[in-house]
């Protein structure tokens, strides 16, 4: 009890401390690729793979290392109640067509399953808006996904 209290008093720092032992700008990647990816319920083996694969190319990252950002930023979610920081983090540090390479990514996860949710569409709608992407840059990003994954 006293420890949750703690807690609400002065915050959690085991979230701070993940955030420590990586990049802010990665962990930030990672948060949101993780959001778009749990909005249908639950992060598959194919989305899982898919932002692995993305985080290690985007930031030259080893297999484990994607892994161990995966891990921490997948806690971190459970206890996260909104997407206002990790998107400023990223608004901030990216230039705006890193900001769209950033929604390609995103978009890419969203289709891993092939499938893309009301709850998928709905983050995508507002992680464009946060990351100050317009809906047409947002379209055309979304539309090269979809070829790429020969889902058009």
């Amino acid at each position: 009890m006293l420890e949750n209290l703690r807690k609400l008093l002065f915050g959690d720092d085991t979230a701070d401390q993940a955030k420590l032992k990586h990049d802010e700008v990665q962990y930030a990647a990672a948060l949101l690729l993780l959001e778009a990816a749990s909005m249908d319920g639950s992060v598959d083996a194919q989305e899982h793979t898919r932002i692995r694969e993305l985080l290690g190319k985007r930031f030259a990252l080893s297999r484990v290392d994607a892994e161990l950002l995966m891990a921490d930023a997948s806690a971190d979610l459970d206890r996260r109640v909104e997407i206002y920081g990790p998107s400023r983090v990223l608004k901030d540090a990216f230039d705006y067509d890193q900001r769209i390479e950033l929604l390609e990514m995103l978009w890419d996860v969203v289709y891993a399953d092939g499938v893309m949710h009301d709850y998928e569409a709905n983050v995508m709608r507002r992680l464009s808006g946060l990351l100050y992407v317009d809906d047409q840059d947002s379209g055309a990003a979304r539309k090269r996904v979809m070829q790429r994954l020969g889902l058009d």
